[in-house]
């Protein structure tokens, strides 16, 4: 999938993804952590996102990775979803569904919106 960011886009996920942070301290470390977690083990962010939204992994899904590491990943996003306060992430995420989820991972990094202006390929 191609996604073509405009710079008014992003400012606006990044203010959505402080403002979270700010009312939901809890949902925005486990989320920030999810992340690192993923980027840590070279998985896709498109990935984290369809489980994240209930959505079909399949086109995302690591290749060759144990299934102990699945399992552990498939639990600290669990413990995401339960968090009391997740329906705050997911209006987040459905409101910038067209920002794609590789640029908000890459906002939650502490990626300057203005690098990531242009058009993004989903992996």
């Amino acid at each position: 999938m191609i996604t073509f960011n405009c710079i008014n886009d992003l400012e606006q996920v990044c203010q959505a993804l402080e403002n979270l942070e700010k009312n939901y301290p809890n949902i925005h470390k486990k989320l920030v952590e999810l992340v690192y977690l993923t980027r840590a083990l070279n998985f896709k962010f498109q990935y984290m996102g369809a489980l994240l939204m209930d959505k079909d992994p399949a086109e995302f899904t690591p290749n060759s990775v144990h299934d102990s590491v699945l399992r552990l990943y498939d639990r600290e996003l669990q413990a995401l979803k339960d968090d009391p306060d997740f329906n705050e992430l997911e209006q987040i995420i459905h409101k910038f569904a067209q920002t794609g989820f590789t640029n908000i991972s890459h906002l939650l990094l502490g990626t300057d919106p203005e690098s990531l202006v242009g058009p993004t390929v989903e992996k």
